[in-house]
């Protein structure tokens, strides 16, 4: 790391203790950015990083509600506030009894880059409780919800912030959110939130983007090497939303998927994964891996291990941050990986990342590869703004636009600063100049 930017990463490391997430986000950035600052030296006399690091806002309340015994629980709520350089905050919320701050900024910090890289006129933010909707009646979710949303609804705003879902938070959590900021304000503002219903706002393609534009990101590495999905032998880690429609959209390349993964868990399926009935297991009965196994014949369940131990030349996980570690990066590369595309944020760790690409492995960091479902949000938000609707097809093709743009802006300025193939580099370095720039040009603010 540049010796300029080291001191300033000691600093903001500091600055935030024991946010471990936080700290890897910010070092794997800063790793980047020493030839950028050889260029422009402005960035470091306007304190852009330093400022960048630090939100413009963060919010922490208490969230009371009543479980269906009657009994009141109390969890926490957050919302980081990240960067407004490039447009209204725009970032998820994440339910589930890992959430706390630093995990918050982790995910907002990346988000500023994220949404940065699409294009699209959005900043960057995340938010969450330490919640676990897993088991909880849509009685509790909902009451859960409504509390939440009686503190979050004075902070955001089409015009402001825009929450969307991420772990923990689908279609169900978003419906009983948009209702209760719409209680609250007397307002129907359909901006407000995005991953809503289709019949109440919500944009066609939106459930599917991050795992279909994870798969597109990959494809266009490999073309890079001459190649395609067709005919590659896939591992996806989840088997979540982002994970079942990276596997569709993979096999509809030409991919066999061989593999995914819960949190108990994996399934190999030689035959190529069974969407439909991993659908109908997942989303519909929200059943475990396990069920997989007894509905379809010739398909081996392992309690426990790691999915990341199956043989594959391409792996796309999906799961959670730091799910896949040096070890398990060397076993991929042992047995012949030529790709992977991050569907989840951050789920390589910092010695993963460097054996994947000690060994040439084409790797898409997440913040570039699963932009998909961020950048849809925002085809959301547009479609609300003008209150319009577009088919499936039309929605998809500009994912894809701005997927396939995504990633020659990154291959363009990975080559621009010496490195040609550091997706890492040409996503850092691309996404962090745009917000500088914005930032240089807003004054100190």
């Amino acid at each position: 790391m540049d010796a300029r930017l080291e001191a300033i990463r000691d600093t903001v490391l500091a600055r935030n203790p024991g946010e471990g997430e936080f700290h890897q986000a910010v070092t794997e950035v800063f790793d980047s950015l020493g030839p950028v600052h050889d260029r422009h030296p402005e960035f470091l006399e306007a304190a852009i990083l330093e400022r960048l690091c630090e939100p413009e806002r963060q919010i922490i309340f208490r969230v009371p509600w009543t479980d269906d015994a009657g009994r009141v629980r109390i969890n926490r709520g957050f919302r980081v506030e990240f960067n407004s350089a490039l447009g209204p905050y725009k970032g998820g919320l994440r339910f589930h009894p890992s959430v706390y701050l630093g995990i918050v900024k982790f995910l907002g910090f990346e988000q500023i880059f994220k949404n940065a890289l699409t294009g699209m006129p959005i900043g960057g933010g995340k938010g969450g409780s330490d919640f676990d909707p897993r088991g909880r009646s849509d009685a509790e979710v909902m009451r859960f919800c409504q509390s939440f949303m009686t503190e979050l609804y004075r902070h955001i705003g089409e015009y402001t912030d825009v929450p969307a879902g991420d772990i923990g938070v689908g279609g169900r959590e978003i419906g009983y959110l948009f209702g209760q900021y719409k209680r609250i304000t007397n307002r129907y503002e359909s901006g407000v939130l995005t991953g809503k219903g289709i019949s109440w706002g919500g944009s066609l393609v939106r459930p599917e983007a991050t795992g279909y534009g994870t798969v597109i990101f990959t494809q266009e590495m490999l073309k890079t090497r001459g190649a395609s999905f067709d005919g590659q032998r896939v591992v996806v880690s989840g088997s979540g939303n982002v994970a079942i429609n990276a596997i569709a959209k993979a096999q509809s390349l030409g991919a066999t998927v061989v593999a995914c993964s819960d949190s108990s868990g994996y399934i190999v399926d030689e035959a190529g994964i069974d969407v439909g009935l991993l659908r109908q297991i997942k989303e519909v009965e929200r059943g475990r891996l396990k069920d997989y196994e007894a509905r379809r014949s010739a398909v081996s369940y392992v309690d426990g291990g790691s999915v990341w131990d199956v043989n594959a030349t391409v792996a796309l996980p999906c799961a959670t941050q730091n799910e896949l570690d040096g070890d398990a990066a060397a076993r991929l590369v042992r047995n012949g990986l030529l790709a992977i595309g991050e569907g989840a944020n951050m789920p390589s760790t910092r010695d993963a990342v460097a054996v994947f690409q000690d060994a040439r492995v084409l790797f898409g960091p997440g913040k570039a590869a699963n932009a998909g479902g961020v950048a849809t949000s925002a085809l959301e938000m547009q479609q609300n703004a003008s209150r319009d609707s577009w088919s499936f097809a039309h929605t998809e093709q500009r994912l894809t636009e701005i997927m396939v743009g995504i990633h020659d802006r990154c291959a363009a300025t990975a080559d621009e600063y010496g490195d040609p193939g550091n997706y890492v580099l040409g996503a850092n370095i691309g996404g962090f100049v745009k917000v500088a720039d914005a930032m240089l040009a807003q004054g100190l603010i």
